[in-house]
């Protein structure tokens, strides 16, 4: 089964053989840490029983001590899926320990704050809440972009690039409070945590990390072959163009268009290079992608597109197709 579904019948069966109330469930769980090997994917169905039964109480003296538990456990196994329940039961008070996280000792607890807050966090619980309100983990954010640990900035970088699909407003605010104040690691966390934006072409978002030039033109992608075995690569180039009258630093990037199985396409975009161009010159890039398989896509013979972009200025579209896997048949004599 999915990690996901194992860890529910594991956090079932737990609640179903500790029937007990959240007291007695959080002394058991502190006494079975003593042993050194309750540790790593185990503690994820542990983190679920805790949070389950604290809920389940409605008292927030349990509230509390639960999320004083989960920030134990996370040093074991991280516990940002454990705190999505938390969050959707009590968003406000949630936060208040959250922000309290953000000066804790230990950086997994650090992250904790700003991993488990996250809007759109990878296999967790949508939280409805934190949709609707994606300004209120500013807070959380403003502490800990400057986190002496790169586990815990590259979080906030996340957790920043979330709020491209909720509100980018609030997000290019925060970029810019942050560049004003900014510290020898903040210009990664902006280039990460802006690279949705980037890739879209949005004008602030490109003006925050140095990118110029709005005369730019950009030719569609010249491929060495339009049709690629299955498990092949495409080889293309691109030319970009500043027809401006002074240097312009430049973004570029080039999206696929992969086949689904419906026959649309979704494209996705990739980053190609960045590169300084003089006024009237021309560069020209190089690229190869793989199709080689890999876990996160599923890949469709047929018809393919690939764009070039340079600071969001798009190319014309060139296709491509992609052969059918090959089947060989073997005789038995």
């Amino acid at each position: 089964m999915r990690l996901r579904d194992r860890v529910d019948i594991v956090r079932n069966a737990l609640l179903k053989d500790l029937a007990v109330d959240f007291i007695s469930t959080r002394t058991i769980i502190y006494e079975a840490l003593s042993d050194p090997l309750l540790t790593g994917w185990m503690i994820w169905p542990v983190s679920e029983l805790i949070t389950a039964k604290a809920i389940d109480s409605g008292a927030i003296e349990g509230f509390d001590a639960a999320m004083q538990t989960l920030a134990l456990l996370t040093d074991r196994l991280t516990c940002e899926f454990a705190i999505r329940a938390m969050i959707i039961a009590r968003p406000e008070r949630a936060l208040q320990h959250a922000q309290d996280w953000t000066q804790h000792e230990n950086e997994h607890v650090r992250r904790l704050a700003t991993e488990g807050t996250r809007l759109y966090l990878p296999w967790a619980k949508r939280v409805p809440w934190l949709v609707a309100n994606p300004r209120e983990t500013r807070a959380i954010l403003d502490a800990s972009y400057r986190d002496p640990a790169e586990y815990v900035r590259r979080s906030v970088a996340n957790h920043l690039n979330d709020l491209s699909r909720a509100d980018q407003e609030a997000l290019i605010e925060t970029a810019t409070a942050w560049a004003g104040n900014a510290d020898e690691n903040t210009a990664w966390v902006l280039r990460h945590g802006l690279r949705t934006l980037t890739k879209q072409g949005h004008p602030e978002a490109l003006s925050l990390l140095g990118f110029s030039g709005d005369h730019l033109s950009i030719s569609a992608p010249l491929l060495a072959s339009d049709r690629i075995a299955w498990n092949g690569e495409i080889a293309f180039t691109t030319q970009v163009t500043n027809h401006s009258g002074t240097e312009a630093n430049v973004a570029i990037d080039y999206s696929v268009g992969f086949l689904r199985a419906n026959g649309s396409h979704g494209a996705k975009t990739f980053k190609l290079a960045t590169r300084k161009i003089g006024p009237g010159e021309t560069v020209t890039l190089g690229k190869t992608h793989s199709f080689r398989p890999i876990t996160t896509r599923k890949y469709y013979p047929g018809v393919h597109t690939v764009t070039a972009q340079a600071n969001g200025k798009k190319s014309d579209q060139t296709d491509f197709a992609l052969e059918a896997e090959s089947v060989e048949i073997s005789r038995v004599k």
